[in-house]
């Protein structure tokens, strides 16, 4: 996990998405992902990749969980996702972006998402 955030962006409605954003691309990081925290601000979130499923097993709160394709375009959203619950295998999906909830709001499927430092 990289110790430096990225602020993520709707290309397509030009609007920013959250600007702490912690990209978690190891086998360690992915498998911790928000675990142990007590909440997300608005304006945090974690983009783990790959994943095309999550689970919230022993999470504290609710998220939306925003999953891309390859080219970071929206493939599905779950919103408000809550613990003790599962997404199911999102075909086309390589990465998932974990927002607090309700920060997705202004994102929709098919949307383009960039990120940079």
């Amino acid at each position: 996990m990289t110790s430096s955030f990225l602020i993520a962006f709707n290309k397509t409605r030009g609007l920013k998405v959250a600007e702490k954003i912690v990209k978690a691309d190891t086998w360690e990081s992915r498998s911790r992902g928000l675990l142990g925290r007590k909440a997300l601000s608005p304006d945090e979130g974690m983009w783990i990749i790959p994943c095309a499923m999550i689970h919230m097993f022993f999470m504290n709160f609710a998220i939306d969980a925003v999953f891309l394709d390859r080219q970071n375009r929206v493939v599905r959203i779950f919103r408000s996702l809550k613990p003790w619950r599962a997404t199911p295998w999102v075909w086309g999906a390589y990465s998932v972006l974990e927002l607090a909830a309700g920060a997705a709001d202004q994102i929709s499927k098919g949307d383009a998402l960039e990120f940079k430092p």
